[in-house]
């Protein structure tokens, strides 16, 4: 019997109407291999995920990383469901986004002033146009994901339907390569409004990187903007700036600012936020009260539990296994751990005559025949047992063995799927 059989009729329904089945690239078959994957969940609680044929899978993706709590967190829920009683939207500004305005400014060393957005792709675009009527200058450059609008998707291969005048005026450079930015910055003296980047993703920011994206900026007169979407909240109380002990201009937050709830936002200098006076940046949504109740909550239990300390120890734990196993299995050159411990990444690469693509497709197909739900990330939550951890260890050495015997006598007849394809690199 198909372990998914409903998920891939799901999935056949879906198309009818909904242009590749999903909202998400990330949720949709471009990154989960049909045939072996689930698509459609029925309910999430804490650690788990289960999807529409009752499969029960340990949830190491966490909605994108927009959950750090663990799904259905009970402070979370009843913040929601007593904001639900008052109402959930009104005609009027209502005082949670007051106070969940002070508790970022409390908790972020950037944030002077706060305006509040629905996903990652507001927070970035509503930096970026801030960043530009304060410069009086139009050029970007980019370092990292900042979201699907024009500016900075017109950057990538994914640029279909962006006008060339807005994709000309978005320049990339390379993480960790200062002297790159250095360059770019000489190329359009004067020009540029911001530098954007993840302080960090798939590694750890050289000695003295960040701060030397910094000078650059001040010399150029360029806005530094730290995208800490996925950073903020999880590496540390007031994000990776916290962290690592740089201070941008700007910073724009989201996923798991409110666990897994929609909101994001725009945070930084005071001079630089008072032109939002200005700046055509206003959402009918954007004071939602349910999302901020829940943001609210969310930030409260950061500062009341050790929420950050305890996902960074569990992360610890999981790549320390994760490394013993890949060297017990022989797999160091095709498979490579990186990453902060609470956002960790099992890399995959070309090696033994078969493509990156080729192992982690049979990665996936056999992580998740085993109740683990995982794609290369380890996007770690609250909610991770010691129970999960152990079985994680258990699935990736059983994995693992399986990839070694593919890569010995060939991967392909061991899968019963295609093999996945690239979205696009931006890592």
């Amino acid at each position: 019997m198909n372990r998914y059989q409903n998920s891939e009729a799901m999935l056949a329904r879906a198309e009818q109407v909904i242009p590749l089945g999903a909202q998400t690239f990330s949720k949709s078959r471009t990154q989960f291999p049909l045939g072996v994957s689930p698509y459609f969940a029925t309910r999430a609680q804490g650690s788990r995920v289960w999807d529409v044929d009752g499969n029960e899978f340990i949830d190491f993706i966490n909605a994108l990383c927009s959950v750090t709590l663990g799904h259905c967190d009970p402070d979370v829920t009843q913040a929601v469901q007593e904001q639900l009683q008052r109402g959930t939207i009104y005609s009027l500004s209502s005082e949670l986004e007051i106070r969940v305005a002070e508790k970022i400014v409390e908790m972020v060393p950037c944030a002077e002033k706060v305006r509040f957005g629905k996903n990652g792709s507001d927070a970035t675009a509503g930096a970026i146009r801030v960043a530009r009527a304060f410069t009086r200058r139009e050029r970007v450059a980019v370092c990292g994901y900042h979201g699907w609008q024009d500016w900075y998707i017109g950057s990538t291969a994914r640029h279909l339907g962006v006008p060339e005048a807005v994709r000309a005026l978005t320049h990339t450079w390379a993480y960790n390569d200062a002297g790159s930015l250095d360059v770019l910055l000489k190329a359009y003296p004067g020009e540029f409004a911001a530098v954007i980047l993840e302080p960090m993703n798939v590694v750890e920011p050289a000695p003295g990187f960040l701060q030397e994206v910094q000078a650059l900026c001040r010399r150029e007169g360029a806005l530094l903007v730290f995208d800490e979407t996925i950073t903020g909240f999880r590496y540390a109380a007031g994000g990776a700036q916290e962290l690592f002990g740089v201070t941008p201009d700007l910073a724009t937050f989201g996923k798991g600012l409110a666990n897994g709830y929609p909101v994001s936002a725009v945070a930084g200098r005071s001079d630089v936020m008072k032109l939002m006076e200005e700046v055509f940046f206003s959402f009918t949504f954007g004071g939602e009260t349910l999302s901020l109740a829940a943001a609210l909550a969310t930030l409260r239990k950061l500062q009341r539990e050790p929420v950050i300390d305890t996902m960074r120890a569990s992360g610890e734990r999981l790549l320390r296994d994760a490394q013993a196993c890949i060297a017990r299995h022989g797999l160091e050159d095709v498979l490579a751990l990186s990453g902060h411990p609470t956002w960790s990444f099992l890399q995959f690469k070309d090696g033994r005559g078969h493509t990156l693509w080729e192992i982690k497709t049979l990665f996936m197909q056999e992580a998740f025949r085993r109740g683990v739900l995982a794609y290369g990330t380890h996007n770690l939550s609250y909610a991770h047992s010691e129970a999960d951890l152990d079985r994680l260890k258990a699935v990736y050495d059983e994995v693992f063995g399986v990839i070694a015997g593919g890569l010995a006598k060939g991967i392909r007849p061991l899968l019963e799927c295609e093999v996945l394809q690239p979205l696009f690199k931006v890592r």
